[in-house]
């Protein structure tokens, strides 16, 4: 096989966990820190997770323990500073 690029062989592949939270939604999360996504059923965050992973070749994991959300889910405050436009 022959690429244009150098392939970095200590470079660790992706992966994409897939698990519920302390709250029991169900979370899809990268290895990098760079994907999230909430779900209503465990069918609908493996679906996601499946289809991320063909975009990143990365590997799906089930996890057992619980995942965080790397957004808060909790509601925003209502004092809390508001942008004046979006980027």
């Amino acid at each position: 096989m022959c690429t244009d690029f150098p392939i970095d062989p200590a470079r660790q592949a992706r992966l994409i966990y897939v698990g519920q939270d302390h709250a029991g939604h169900w979370l899809v999360q990268d290895s990098a820190g760079q994907l999230e996504g909430r779900f209503i059923s465990r069918g609908a965050a493996m679906r996601y997770a499946v289809e991320e992973a063909e975009i990143y070749h990365a590997s799906v994991a089930v996890v057992q323990d619980a995942l965080t959300p790397l957004v808060s889910f909790d509601p925003v405050a209502a004092d809390a500073p508001v942008l004046s436009r979006a980027a």
